[in-house]
């Protein structure tokens, strides 16, 4: 799955998607469990916090879309848009599963993401996920060469841990209502 040719399908993923998204979210809790300071461990159950799939497959305004990946007939990753009806985007979730990684999976199904929905966009992610820096870093110069920008803003409600790292870039044109 790491060649580059590797197909991948990214589609809004379904009300009977969400176990598979709930399984992948497993693996993306897991992933990032070692990026916060002292690491973050599982519920007594085995599970992660899960609203933001909740949020994502609840939603009853239409402010969040959930996207899965598929190459073949195998799951390789997700994403949530959160404010999807706002000025500004935000991937809220972004995975894809290590088997998947390195072979422009990922890329592929940012831009396909961003794409459907033209215009501002920000991600979030760790400077202590050295993976996800390299890949968001890549992904603004990808489709905003040399106009996209970086900030580092506070956690809300968490003072304790370090500040997330912002990207901001324009994708597509957005259509003016």
């Amino acid at each position: 799955m790491t060649s580059s040719t590797a197909a991948v399908d990214v589609r809004p993923a379904t009300p009977a998607d969400r176990p598979t998204v709930e399984r992948l979210w497993l693996m993306f809790r897991h992933d990032l469990s070692e990026f916060r300071d002292g690491g973050q461990l599982p519920n007594p159950d085995g599970t992660f916090r899960s609203e933001r799939v909740g949020a994502a497959f609840d939603d009853g305004d239409g402010d969040w879309v959930p996207y899965l990946f598929v190459s073949g007939e195998h799951p390789v990753g997700f994403a949530f848009v959160r404010a999807v009806g706002a000025p500004t985007r935000v991937l809220n979730s972004f995975f894809v599963v290590r088997g998947a990684r390195r072979g422009g999976v990922g890329l592929r199904a940012v831009r396909e993401v961003v794409a459907r929905h033209p215009g501002a966009w920000e991600v979030a992610f760790q400077d202590g996920n050295p993976g996800a820096v390299a890949f968001w870093r890549r992904v603004g110069e990808e489709l905003a060469p040399g106009e996209w920008g970086e900030e580092r803003r506070p956690v809300p409600e968490r003072a304790d841990l370090p500040p997330d790292v912002w990207i901001s870039f324009r994708y597509g044109k957005a259509v003016e209502v």
